[in-house]
């Protein structure tokens, strides 16, 4: 029985938006097939098996391929996809093209909301919603032709992802407090059991964030594993690592900021288009990935898929030479980089002359520019001013919105706080619109009232040990419109004393930073929904994308060895998310999201600018099969979006 969770639809502006956001229906276009197809191939494979390099694609397919009827018409092989890479650190972009593969994944047609099998075939729910039981696909085979079983699935659970030498186990993979125990039932039946009901696991299960349950393939990537490798020493001293954890990057790379996984053409995978050879190093400027002769999928006429033989990566210096590049007409399908409200005009003016229609990336919540003070600083000065409430709710008040609005966001936007909107089944009113109003002589009376009211000649307020009050905010240079932002802030700021200096960062060293706990102050921009598969990690310090208390989630993940022991407010909000894992109806999982958000309303830990908008990306003509619009969020990878069905129009 395969299980899937849906929710009801809501109202919205665009009835296309509608059907995608919050779904009307199961996906009927996606769908496992049990009956016999005539299976055929693209005509470089048919080369391959004709000179005998490869078996034929009946052998190559598993015995129940996924069978996929593509969003706008079946296609036709050959040819590529070309598409925008912002330096050699920019490994998202090769996500999104190369796929998340997992046992299951969201369906587009209802935006994610609900789940279709992906290489699990099936599986069961246990009545107390605590255990899943999933029935892998029979036949299915790495790109190097070793067949998948639940071997694999075992090898990265237990011997990684819940081994605490290899990292902290993600809270998508707990439930109660506890991690998930992982066993294999047979060579293609495996089972997930949590000490608490976990409802929603399914669709985590379906987040990127959880892609490596089924990364590394065992018979590979083994070798460099202390449990199982012979001749581990010497396979160190070969790659210069210096323990086994960077040896497996190295040559295994990584489900998430990590250039490497992409960097050893020799490792097995199971995604549409694989890199054949060591393109995405310092000094590169292209990356190609050719078409996987072992994917699992197939459309509704047995062909087998992808479509498009290659996709080819540009790698530019920056977001502007990558926008430079699309305009001039050199990327098929973009939207990573390109969604900034600044980019719009010129997207829109270069449209015949790079021969593309603009793509719309509708948000559903969240902001340009969240801003998150690091409330566990190492300075403990710091960390005490950060701390007070008043402190930050002055902050938010010193900020013209609108002002900011008008100047780095082109007129588009409301004055909002990092959340969902109004019509979203999440919106929380409170939380979503406190302290928006500027109030500079309310913000200067509440700097002044904590003691922060010497200046020096600069007008600069002095901390108490008479240090400048100076915030350090570092923003990654993926982020322009959030650097356009942060340069109005600062004289906004001075006007009441604070200093902001902005520093811009390659993402890779922003990830370092934070990571470590070395940061004042983090820019970023944020689509944040609450929806299941996106920890609410804005409103409870969970993962490390909550850089607003860093020192409270390795505390977290490392039960409590590590990191800075929170406040009972934090305590509460992990109390409350581990019992919206538990809840097994969306009602119940909302009902305590909620209760988290009135907490962190009273706390106002972080704040930020403007709603999200909707943003635009590019489409070249002539592409068929992407959806017509996709909602902005980073949850929801272009990967999800099918691309192994897109092919060109004659």
């Amino acid at each position: 029985m395969v299980s899937a969770i849906a929710f009801d639809p809501l109202t919205r502006q665009k009835e296309e938006m509608m059907r995608l956001v919050f779904g009307i229906a199961l996906c009927g276009l996606m769908t496992s097939a049990g009956w016999a197809l005539d299976y055929t191939e693209a005509p470089m494979l048919a080369e391959r098996v004709a000179a005998g390099d490869l078996p034929p694609v009946e052998e190559r397919l598993p015995e129940d391929p996924e069978v996929i009827a593509p969003y706008e018409s079946l296609g036709q092989y050959g040819d590529r996809i070309r598409f925008g890479i912002s330096g050699t650190s920019d490994q998202d972009s090769l996500t999104y093209w190369a796929g998340d593969q997992g046992l299951v994944r969201y369906d587009p047609s209802s935006n994610y909301t609900s789940v279709v099998p992906n290489l699990a075939s099936s599986w069961e729910t246990s009545a107390d919603g605590k255990a899943f039981t999933f029935h892998l696909r029979k036949g299915v085979k790495w790109s190097d032709g070793t067949p998948l079983t639940a071997d694999d699935v075992v090898f990265n659970m237990q011997d990684l992802v819940l081994n605490e030498e290899w990292a902290p186990t993600p809270a998508i993979y707990m439930a109660g407090g506890e991690p998930v125990k992982v066993r294999k039932i047979d060579d293609f039946t495996v089972e997930f059991a949590f000490s608490a009901p976990y409802g929603l696991f399914l669709l985590e299960l379906a987040n990127p964030r959880a892609l490596d349950h089924l990364f590394y393939q065992k018979a590979y990537c083994s070798q460099f594993h202390p449990a199982y490798a012979t001749d581990l020493d010497a396979k160190l001293t070969e790659a210069g690592a210096s323990d086994w954890r960077v040896l497996m990057v190295k040559q295994c790379g990584d489900t998430d900021k990590t250039p490497a996984r992409f960097a050893n053409p020799d490792r097995p995978s199971l995604e549409a288009w694989i890199v054949t050879d060591e393109a995405y190093v310092a000094g590169a400027t292209q990356v190609v990935m050719e078409r996987n002769p072992y994917f699992w999928a197939v459309d509704s006429e047995g062909k087998q898929l992808p479509y498009l033989d290659y996709a080819v990566g540009t790698i530019y210096s920056d977001p502007e030479a990558l926008l430079l590049g699309a305009i001039g007409g050199n990327i098929d399908f973009g939207m990573r980089h390109l969604l900034n409200s600044a980019n719009r005009p010129v997207l829109s003016e270069n449209r015949a002359a790079g021969d593309y229609e603009l793509y719309e990336a509708t948000s559903i919540g969240g902001t340009p520019a969240a801003f998150y003070l690091n409330l566990t600083h190492k300075d403990p000065e710091y960390r005490d001013v950060f701390n007070n409430k008043d402190f930050r709710i002055a902050l938010s008040l010193g900020l013209d919105r609108q002002e900011i609005i008008d100047t780095a966001m082109l007129g588009v936007g409301e004055p909002w706080q990092n959340a969902p909107f109004e019509d979203s089944p999440m919106y929380h009113e409170r939380y979503a619109t406190q302290y928006l109003d500027h109030d500079a002589e309310e913000a200067n009376r509440l700097l002044d009232s904590i003691g922060l009211d010497p200046r020096n000649a600069d007008g600069i307020r002095l901390l108490p040990s008479g240090r400048p009050l100076t915030i350090r905010v570092e923003i990654s240079t993926s982020r322009p419109q959030v650097r356009d932002i942060l340069e109005i802030m600062v004289p906004q700021w001075r006007e009441i004393g604070v200093d902001l200096a902005v520093t811009v960062v390659d993402s890779t060293l922003l990830t370092s930073h934070v990571n470590n706990n070395d940061h004042d102050a983090i820019a970023w921009n944020s689509q944040t929904s609450w929806l299941p598969g996106q920890p609410p990690s804005g409103i409870v310090p969970l993962e490390n994308d909550s850089r607003w208390g860093i020192g409270w989630v390795d505390w977290r993940k490392s039960n409590g060895e590590r990191g800075v022991e929170p406040p009972q407010s934090i305590k509460d909000r992990l109390a409350l998310y581990y019992q919206a894992q538990s809840a097994l109806t969306f009602e119940e999982r909302r009902d305590y999201i909620h209760q988290i958000a009135d907490i962190a309303a009273d706390e106002f830990e972080t704040f930020a600018i403007s709603k999200e908008v909707s943003n635009y990306g590019i489409r070249k003509n002539g592409l068929v099969n992407p959806r017509p619009t996709s909602p902005s969020t980073t949850q929801y990878p272009l990967s999800l979006m099918l691309p192994w069905t897109w092919y060109w129009a004659e």
